[in-house]
């Protein structure tokens, strides 16, 4: 008996642009730094993006991309194993031979899949970001980089609000002390070198 060999691909749906974010529940003004740009760009999917719309999508891209022969040798093994709409992650299963074609259909969708023609178009991309033999490699890469997210845009929530801080109260008051040790130490060098400058003149006309 042949075994059928897979691949998974890992999928995440990025929103570049998050004036067209898909729940406009963030933010967008760029003068606002509560926001930090990673949550911007993964963005919560809409739940009306299902897992048998995703797979149609695909599937029209491909026949969009490569025709008949496309759809015809990826039709029997791809499937869209799990959807996260929160996350806005995805794995998808394909044969192993074809896989760089729905790759392909990933890379050149540039719009959420429509329910109906009542909803606007929603600009994002499509990353493949792991391909993997096995849905638990993926699934592993998937919770990896998800805490990877999370502590990425904690660290840029965290410095932004320090930033703000520190613009709102000024520096503290240990740095303050250090700029006036250093202005203190500059014009002391500075004496130093006027007094050495007059002290060669005195000896110089001495000599004359």
């Amino acid at each position: 008996m042949v075994r059928v060999k897979n691949r998974y691909l890992l999928v995440h749906i990025l929103y570049p642009d998050a004036a067209d974010g898909p729940n406009a529940r963030f933010p967008i003004s760029k003068s606002n730094g509560s926001v930090p740009d990673v949550v911007q760009f993964h963005q919560p999917t809409p739940d009306s993006l299902t897992p048998q719309l995703l797979a149609r999508a695909i599937r029209d891209e491909i026949s969009l991309l490569f025709g008949d022969y496309g759809v015809g040798i990826t039709a029997g093994s791809l499937s869209v194993k799990y959807l996260s709409t929160a996350t806005s992650t995805a794995i998808i299963r394909c044969s192993r031979a074809h896989y760089r074609l729905v790759w392909a259909a990933l890379s050149f969708l540039t719009k959420l899949p429509k329910v109906s023609n009542k909803h606007r178009d929603q600009a994002c991309v499509f990353q493949v970001v792991r391909v993997s033999g096995t849905i638990r490699k993926a699934e592993e890469e998937a919770i990896r980089r998800a805490r990877a997210t999370i502590l990425r845009a904690q660290k840029e929530a965290s410095d932004g609000i320090e930033n703000s801080l520190e613009a709102i109260l000024g520096r503290g008051d240990e740095e303050q002390l250090d700029n006036k040790e250093r202005l203190r130490k500059d014009q002391g060098i500075g004496e130093s070198i006027g007094n050495d400058d007059d002290g060669e003149e005195m000896d110089s006309d001495e000599d004359g």
